[in-house]
């Protein structure tokens, strides 16, 4: 793999390497990119993306004053914990782009042409 240009692609670089790590010792992701198509492997993009949406709901977790209701509120706040729990997920949402063959250059575009069109909503009161 050639050497990361900026951070989005140290991102991808670091998630695939991993991803190649863990296959080698384990076995727990399949030969990438996947045939999307495939049953088996939509299976496992999905088991990816819920473990991630887990570790999101881990990450909440750690907020603890949120409720309207709660008249003595917790303002404790673990903010490395949080991190570390929002990264873990990030890590499994990277992982679904690279399983289907996304690179962070194609992620990148992608994600500028969605901002556009929020914009654009929020412009046209959407």
């Amino acid at each position: 793999m050639q050497k990361p240009v900026d951070k989005l692609d140290e991102i991808f670089m670091l998630r695939e390497n991993f991803m190649n790590a863990i296959t080698e010792k384990y076995g727990s992701y399949p030969d990438r990119p996947i045939d999307i198509s495939n049953k088996k492997s939509q299976q496992a993009l999905r088991d990816i993306a819920l473990k991630g949406v887990e570790e999101m709901f881990e990450a909440l977790q750690h907020l603890k004053n949120w409720k309207d209701h709660k008249q003595n509120g917790d303002a404790t706040f673990n903010r490395s914990e949080f991190l570390e729990e929002v990264v873990d997920a990030f890590n499994y949402f990277i992982a679904l782009l690279v399983m289907v063959g996304v690179d962070s250059g194609e992620f990148f575009n992608a994600y500028l042409e969605k901002d556009k069109k929020i914009h654009k909503r929020l412009n046209n009161n959407y």
